[in-house]
């Protein structure tokens, strides 16, 4: 009697050794709550952009991940558009003031330099 593949893999997990659970464990909240961070230094940039400004987020010590939902939190809030690279957030346009009140309101500790 032929054996189909569902009954050869159902008794070979039946064989398997018992191991540590391989369930997706909860991830937890990306927002990084208040001392995650050091302090963020916000600034303005318009070297290599034609002339345009441009208000950049640097100092970040928290994964690329989670900087990258402050930047689409930050994005939105502002009504502008934006990216978040390499461990920073690039604004568009000289928002200092409206970025720094945002992250302030997000908890995050930040300075305009």
């Amino acid at each position: 009697m032929a054996m189909d593949w569902k009954s050869a893999l159902s008794s070979l997990k039946d064989a398997l050794p018992e191991g540590p659970d391989d369930t997706p464990q909860a991830q937890p909240e990306a927002t990084p709550e208040p001392g995650q961070t050091a302090r963020l230094d916000v600034l303005l940039d318009r070297k290599g952009r034609k002339g345009k400004s441009a208000t950049i987020v640097a100092g970040f010590t928290i994964d690329d991940k989670a900087v990258a939902e402050i930047a689409t939190k930050l994005k939105q809030r502002l009504g502008v558009g934006g990216s978040s690279r390499g461990g920073e957030i690039l604004i568009q346009g000289d928002k200092r003031a409206e970025v720094s009140a945002a992250l302030t309101a997000l908890g995050l500790p930040n300075r305009i330099i």
